[in-house]
Order: C-alpha cells, then sequence, then structure tokens
C-alpha cells in the first residue's frame, strides 16, 4: 500500500513522541518524572467544570457553527477588550478545536505552496511542519541566549525576501520563555508597517502566564492590527488542555477563510466546551492567578537548580512554564561506551539513565538546548533535577 507523500514532508512532534516513550517505560514499572509536556498540573476551575455539567443538562448537545457560538465569540472580543484594551467584534473571532487547530487554520488560508515564512528560533515544533503542510518555506531565524531568544527587528528585515508571506511567533514563548516587550514589538509593528504583503501570526497562548506584568499583543498598534492574527486558546491559562478550545481574532477576510476551512474539516469546536468557555472568559479569574503566582514559585525556585548543574546555560523565562538551557558542554562525553552527540542523544539519556523526560532543543529549531518543563509538582521537579545531576556526573 501506498500513502500519501505528504506524510513525508513534516515530522512527528517531538514533545508527543517523549510522552510516548515515557509511557511505555511508567507502564513497565520504571518511575518517570516528566518535565516533557506542556501542560499545566492543575485541574479545571470548579465553576468552569459546573458550567461544562449544566451545559449538558441542557442538551448543548447539536451541532454548533462553524466559527463558534455568537455568545462565545463576543466573550472573546470582552476578554480582548478587557485584557488587552483591543476592539473586535465576533466577525473577527473563530473558535477551534485548540489553538493548535487555529494555527493550521491561519496558516493554511493565508500561505501558499513556495511562500516564505519566517519563523524565530527557538519556536513550538509545530509551526514549522504546519507551513510544510501547506506547502510553504518554513525560513528559520536564529536568536540568541545573550538577548534571552528574542529577534530584533533588523534581524527580521534581513529575513524578507519577496516571497515572504507570513511571520509567525509566540510571546511568552514556547520554549525559551522570552517575552517581548512593547518597545520591542513597536519596532517590529515599525518594521511590518513598510511591508504590507507580510501577515502576521502572535501566538498568544500562555498570556496569563507572565512574570514580568502585563502582556503585550502586537495587535495594539493600528497600522498593523489588520494583518495580524491572533491565537489564543483555554489550555494554558485556565488548566482546560483536554477541553480543546482554541480562538483567533483577524480582519474578517482571514476570519472567514478560516472558517471555510475549519468548515471542511471539523466544523464547530465541541459544544458543550464552548459553553463552558464563556464562563471561563468571562468568570472568576482567581484560579488563573493563584496559578500564574504558583508557576512563578516554581520557576524561582527551578533556576535555582539550574544554578547548581554544571556547564548548562540558561536564561531566565519572563513568561509560560519552561526553562530551555544551552547543554551542550556535555556533546561529545561519554559513558560506558555511549557518546553524547547531541541534544538528541542527552535527551535519550536522561530518560533512560535520569528517567527524566525531556525534549531535545532540536525540535524547537534550537539543537544546542533542552527543553524542562515547570508544569509539575514541585518535590517532583526537585527530584528530578537531582537524577539529572547524578547521571550527568557519569559522563566523562
Amino acid at each position: 500500500m501506498q500513502l500519501s507523500s505528504l506524510l513525508q514532508k513534516f515530522n512527528e512532534p517531538e514533545t508527543l513522541k517523549m510522552a510516548k516513550l515515557g509511557r511505555e517505560l511508567r507502564a513497565q514499572g520504571i518511575d518517570i518524572i516528566d518535565l516533557s509536556l506542556g501542560e499545566p498540573d492543575f485541574d479545571t476551575p470548579q465553576h468552569i467544570k459546573d458550567a461544562a455539567k449544566k451545559a449538558i443538562d441542557d442538551n448543548w448537545s447539536h451541532y454548533p457553527p462553524v466559527a463558534g457560538y455568537p455568545e462565545l465569540r463576543q466573550a472573546v472580543c470582552d476578554k480582548f477588550k478587557r485584557d488587552n484594551n483591543l476592539d473586535y467584534k465576533p466577525e473577527n473571532i473563530v473558535v477551534s478545536t485548540g489553538a493548535k487547530q487555529s494555527l493550521a487554520n491561519a496558516i493554511l488560508a493565508t500561505v501558499d505552496a513556495g511562500d516564505e515564512v519566517i519563523i524565530p528560533a527557538p519556536f513550538w515544533v509545530t509551526y514549522s511542519e504546519l507551513v510544510k503542510i501547506a506547502g510553504g518555506i518554513p525560513v528559520i531565524l536564529p536568536s540568541k541566549l545573550e538577548n534571552d531568544y528574542k529577534v530584533t527587528a533588523a534581524e527580521v528585515e534581513e529575513a524578507i525576501t519577496d516571497r515572504t508571506k507570513l511571520f509567525l511567533f509566540s510571546s511568552p514563548c514556547n520554549p525559551s520563555g522570552s517575552v517581548y516587550n512593547k518597545a520591542e514589538l513597536e519596532a517590529l509593528a515599525k518594521l511590518f508597517s513598510n511591508y504590507p504583503e507580510i501577515f502576521i501570526i502572535s501566538d498568544e497562548i500562555y498570556e496569563y502566564i507572565n512574570f514580568i506584568g502585563a502582556h503585550e499583543s502586537i495587535a495594539q498598534f493600528d497600522e498593523i492590527k489588520e494583518r495580524v492574527i491572533i491565537v489564543n486558546g483555554l489550555s494554558k491559562g485556565y488548566a482546560m488542555t483536554g477541553y480543546r478550545l482554541g480562538y483567533i481574532a483577524a480582519a474578517p477576510i482571514v476570519a472567514k477563510g478560516c472558517e471555510k476551512i475549519q468548515g471542511q474539516f471539523t466544523s464547530g469546536a465541541n459544544s458543550v466546551t464552548q459553553r463552558a468557555g464563556i464562563v471561563a472568559l468571562t468568570g472568576d479569574m482567581r484560579p488563573t492567578e493563584e496559578m500564574e503566582k504558583e508557576f512563578e514559585r516554581r520557576k524561582k525556585r527551578v533556576m535555582q537548580l539550574l544554578s547548581e548543574v554544571p556547564g548548562w546555560k540558561c536564561s531566565e523565562p519572563a513568561g509560560a512554564f519552561y526553562v530551555f538551557p544551552d547543554v551542550s558542554a556535555y556533546f561529545g562525553k561519554t559513558v560506558n561506551g555511549q557518546t553524547i552527540e547531541n541534544a538528541d542523544d542527552l535527551c535519550m539519556y536522561l530518560l533512560n539513565t535520569a528517567h527524566v523526560s525531556t525534549v531535545t532543543g532540536r525540535a524547537f529549531g534550537s539543537p544546542e538546548c533542552i527543553r524542562l518543563s515547570f508544569a509539575n509538582s514541585l518535590p517532583k521537579i526537585e527530584a528530578a533535577y537531582v537524577r539529572i545531576k547524578e547521571a550527568l556526573a557519569k559522563l566523562k
């Protein structure tokens, strides 16, 4: 049997691959500490769960509109006004089955075969693969640890060609935790104002996990707002990963394009989830704020633990729940005849020797790094770093 050649054009997400390997070892009775997945280790707040239960009892069990219930789209607009001082109407909003589908819709709606998409590295693993699925060409723009893994407007301009169609980035960033401030975003906006043919996708899924103050969106700059596509969702800020609800805010022409694509893939997102989403977006934000405080507490402890790991270099994340150390000091070291050639080898070594799952930086466009999540309990995180140090000490 011959399957589609499309399957050869993109890779399986490394994050899911490591989670699968961890589950397989756990099934063998091995105690694996998971620092690989990007999922809050909190339960969904009670008032949101109650809304989901009520939606079932109230028989919200029929096909919803493709773009989302009008009340939910309005709730998204109200959230943008409340949190970001951005004015959108329901016609700007499309609700999807998770932010990943929102990204896929936006990329498929804007990118043609042969179009170039500038993606600062490190980047979330799915960005480049979705561009490949759309037939586009990912143009990876490396950033530096010394600049907290952020790119400058001047660096972006050097990467622009007459085939550039899209700039795709996240803030707060997965995997580095970097957050672009208003001045940095303003410089990018001024640059893109000179290139009216370029769309900008701003992935803001980690908006509420921000350790340095108010979230800043590149959509606040009027000169480019019509070309900005904001991607966001409920998974990270509301501990609703399994509910699968994401959304975009974009110009009506882009929103309609995304709705058309989604209509042929999944139609509307889960009806019960949508009703719960209305309550999440308009209800009590204290659980989200408490979760953010706990992530910040863990981050501070993780930075202390990282400082005790010989040879690792890491900038302090300003948001999200990851650290992204440069681990290249261990490349070329050996133990029991095994040589650590790269970050892939180091991640597998830590999984099999320390029984700690991490993710190779190669998947994020930064092959000298690995990603470690702190979306796990502090006792497990502390135990994981003890194991990591012990395993690294064996390498010579």
